[in-house]
Formats: C-alpha cells, structure tokens, sequence
C-alpha cells in the first residue's frame, strides 16, 4: 500500500510590488499586454504594472550575472509577468493526502550500463508541446504524455490524445477538473473506463465541461501504471527502458517561471513537495560534464526551450524531480 499524493498545478506567483511604474517603461509594458492579450480594469492595472516592473527587474539582473557566469540558465519575460504572491497561493492548491491504493512499483531491470543519454523525441514518442492555459490540468497534460509514449511503442503510432476527456471525466477517481488532479488517478479513470478519445475527437477547451467520452474515438486503453521509487537512479532505469514518465516537480521559484534556457540549477529549488505535473522525456549530459534530465512542460512553446527545461540531474533530487514518478501498461 503506497500512498497517492493529489497534485494541483501551478502557475508561479511573484512578491508584491508598490504600486508606482517608470513611466520609461511605457511602450514596453503596452507591447507586453497587446502580445499577451492583457486587459485590466482600471484599478487593477497600476499593481499589474508593478508586479510586471518587479519580474522585469529581477530577470534583468539574473540575466546580469547570467552573462557573467553565476548562472547556467537565462530568463525570459512571458506571459506569466503579472502575477502576484497572492494569486500564486490561489492558483497552486497544494499536495492533499489521497489515502493509500494498491499499484505496482517499478522493479530495476538488470541491465549493465545505461545509455549516458536518452531523447525519446528522436525516437518518435513524444507528441508537439502543448498549452493547459489557465486550467490547472498539468496532471492530465502529464498523464497523455506517457500514454502517448507508450502507445507509440506498442503501435509504432503517435496518436495525441484527449486531455480534456481526462479533465471532464474523472472525477470519479479523485481528480478535480481545472483545480487540479493526479496522474496516476488519471491512469485509472482509462483504466476503469476502458479507454481514452483522440484529441482531435475530444479537443482541449481549458474549462471543465460535462463527460462526452465516445468509445468510438478511442485510441489508447491501458492495463495498469507503474510508480517509480523516489530515487533519481531507479528513474533514470525507467526513462532509459520504458519511454516517457510522468512526473512531479516543485515550481515555487520565479526563476522558473521565467526561464527559457540553459541548465536549470537554482539552489533554492530544493525538496519541496512537487506541486506541479509535467513529462520527463530523457536525459543528458551538458560539454562541461553537468547532468541533467530533460522535462517537456505543458505551458506553450514560447516557454523555455521551445517548451522544455534542462533540470540538474543527481543534484539531490534537484527540484523533487524523483518524489513521484509513474507510467501507464498498456
């Protein structure tokens, strides 16, 4: 028996700012809006504005000593820029207890060395990255990821499918729609459900919406999922021989929030519990011999890498990257 940890996604706060602007800042900040689509009402635009001067400050000076070589990583601006300490305690709803359930564990093959470095994209398995927008459903973005993998091994097809017949439809198993869910539970609604819709059938809407779950569109059933032990060794065994997992991370840092590339390696990301569901899809080692584990995130293309990051990999569970680890049987 193996207690399953309820994780609610993300989307990272900042500390609170005066209310007061650089009026030099002008045309940046109405750019910003206009390419992000930011409307505010008036009261509210002046501590927008703020916050935003407050992120932009901060990644400036981390982009600072970036250039310098305190830092493996660079930050970007997006579109996460106005957000405050408050709604990020709003929308991140925290690692709940969901009781115990029976699974199976992950057992290390027997195998001599694995591969230094592993890229499932190269391999067919991984499916364009794509964007929860502001429905807390990276555990669903998660939880197709895997199982898109793992029906491309079966198959030989990469078949995107639904993540909203996840968010609609399994609530059943424990998971709350657009405030939240767990990717193991998400195994198991398919599981108990005896399949899950294409995207294309059942499309992304970023709201919850009633169950239209249509056998006749589906395109991806499983056996059962297997959890990984909380060891970066027992995961890098899985990554290298099974394909895809989904995992766990702690997203509390603005660095984070704003990367866009490099090693990601920030101290202060250290074994919070993971409050955010993403897909660990390979594995690596940077020219100066730094490791690191390749993560495809569910927040667009604009970022990161083209939507992906570059954890530290064997830096102490850099980030709770090995706390909670699974992957669907099919």
């Amino acid at each position: 028996m193996i207690p399953i940890l309820f994780l609610a996604t993300l989307c990272l706060g900042v500390v609170s700012a005066a209310p007061t602007h650089d009026p030099s800042l002008d045309a940046e900040w109405h750019e910003w809006k206009t390419q992000h689509g930011k409307t505010y009402v008036m009261d509210e635009e002046g501590q927008k504005r703020a916050v935003w001067e407050n992120n932009r400050k901060m990644i400036e000076l981390h982009n600072e000593d970036y250039t310098k070589g305190k830092h493996g990583f660079h930050l970007e601006m997006n579109a996460f820029g106005d957000l405050t300490n408050t709604e990020f305690r709003q929308l991140m709803t925290g690692f709940q207890s969901m009781g115990t359930t029976e699974m199976n564990v992950f057992q290390e093959p027997r195998l001599g060395d694995v591969p230094k470095s592993v890229d499932w994209r190269k391999h067919g398995y991984v499916t364009p990255v794509k964007d929860q927008g502001s429905c807390v459903s990276c555990w669903a973005f998660s939880a197709v990821g895997s199982l898109e993998g793992q029906m491309f091994r079966k198959t030989g097809k990469l078949v995107p499918l639904s993540e909203q017949n996840l968010v609609d439809c399994s609530r059943s198993q424990h998971n709350n729609g657009c405030h939240g869910g767990l990717f193991t539970s998400a195994f198991q609604y398919i599981k108990d459900n005896g399949g899950l819709d294409t995207s294309e059938s059942y499309p992304y809407e970023a709201q919850d919406g009633p169950c239209r779950y249509d056998p006749k569109h589906s395109a991806a059933n499983i056996t059962g999922f297997v959890v990984v032990p909380s060891n970066e060794e027992a995961l890098m065994k899985a990554v290298a021989t099974v394909g895809p997992i989904s995992i766990g991370i702690s997203v509390r840092l603005r660095s984070l929030l704003f990367y866009k590339s490099g090693f990601y390696y920030d101290p202060d990301c250290y074994n919070h519990y993971p409050n955010h569901s993403v897909l660990l899809v390979g594995y690596g080692e940077e020219s100066d011999g730094q490791k690191y584990w390749l993560v495809k995130n569910s927040w667009g293309e604009e970022w990161g890498m083209d939507g992906y990051i570059k954890i530290a990999k064997d830096r102490n569970n850099h980030c709770s990257i090995a706390t909670i680890a699974a992957y669907p049987t099919v």
